[in-house]
């Protein structure tokens, strides 16, 4: 291997890295928010990038209707439970999440979505992912709020099997590849950079310093990070847990759903593709010890390197090398731990 070589799959590995930091960025969110390992994360990436493909091709996606069939489903089961302890129905709530449902699926049908830039067609392909997040959370973890950890994964786990199916029900079994934001490369000596590259570093960047800014500068930042130190706590000062499990689901279905756009010009992305492309990102989350944020940023660089540079030496057994990574960490978080935490909610 010389030097060019080497800088290549530098670039790849970086590139690569910087997705699956902004992954682990959201599986540490949710879990540290929600005490859930959000396993159908790379489902919202592979949702993303299919629809922002399906728009590209002037095609409406039936994604949707999944929003459509999520917010009946949602607003029977509200309307059961005020009928039942006789509460009051929250109409103008539900009526402004129908009329924005309405909207979005009104402009997938009518807007001429081929020609549209390709920055509103991004746009679009978020506006229609991203409420996912919180339908998700409603329908099948707010329910089982208080309940043990180890329940919410075997949940996290079966919400992740029907949306993989959902995904090929809706999208099909062939693959797809998006266009790059634009074709421009740069020379850096003997290293060609493309622009695409540059936008993924760009994005990492800006949504590193969106989400510093959102947790130290805003009231429902602070409230978030309350809910992560000490949920008991928050809850004891009007933190509502359900809200926060809400707008840290819409979080990470929107960076989800951003990563899988980002990434989905440079490779080929199918209805079940979700799943390796969020385990890489659980790898440095697993690094940064499900708590910290920057080793986590770090570890997912890491992990993205060492692949490139795998792929190079035995492209056979990077995934079997990249995983392995975690056995390590694993080990001394559990040789360091000197207790057990209990969940006494």
């Amino acid at each position: 291997m010389d030097l060019d070589i080497a800088l290549i799959l530098g670039q790849d590995g970086i590139t690569s890295g910087a997705i699956y930091a902004l992954l682990a960025l959201c599986i540490l969110l949710v879990f540290t928010v929600t005490r859930i390992l959000l396993i159908p994360l790379g489902e919202f990436s592979v949702f993303g990038a299919l629809t922002l493909a399906a728009i590209q091709a002037g095609t409406p996606s039936r994604i949707v209707w999944l929003l459509v069939v999520f917010f009946v489903v949602q607003l029977l089961i509200d309307a059961y439970v005020s009928l039942k302890n006789n509460a009051k129905f929250n109409l103008k709530s539900h009526s402004l999440w129908g009329f924005y449902i309405a909207l979005i699926t009104a402009a997938m049908y009518f807007l001429p979505l081929a020609e549209l830039p390709i920055f509103v067609q991004v746009i679009l392909a978020l506006a229609v992912v991203t409420p996912l997040g919180p339908q998700v959370y409603r329908l099948f973890f707010q329910p089982l709020v208080a309940a043990k950890p180890l329940v919410l994964l075997i949940v996290s786990i079966a919400v992740h099997v029907a949306l993989v199916g959902i995904g090929l029900l809706i999208f099909g079994p062939n693959g797809a590849q998006t266009k790059p934001f634009s074709e421009a490369t740069f020379e850096l000596g003997s290293l060609v950079v493309s622009s695409q590259t540059l936008y993924i570093l760009f994005a990492f960047f800006s949504m590193i310093i969106l989400l510093w800014y959102f947790f130290g500068k805003t009231l429902y930042g602070k409230a978030l990070r309350a809910t992560a130190v000490n949920r008991v706590g928050a809850q004891l000062m009007g933190i509502s847990p359900i809200f926060a499990g809400k707008i840290t689901f819409a979080m990470a279905a929107f960076m989800g759903a951003f990563a899988g756009i980002l990434i989905a010009p440079i490779t080929t992305l199918y209805y079940d593709s979700g799943f390796i492309i969020s385990l890489k990102g659980f790898v440095g989350a697993i690094i940064g010890g499900l708590a910290s944020f920057p080793v986590a940023a770090i570890g997912s660089v890491v992990v993205g390197i060492i692949e490139a540079f795998s792929m190079f030496w035995a492209s056979d057994y990077k995934e079997i090398i990249v995983f392995t990574l975690i056995i390590p960490f694993l080990l001394w978080k559990s040789l360091t731990s000197r207790q057990i935490e209990e969940d006494h909610e």
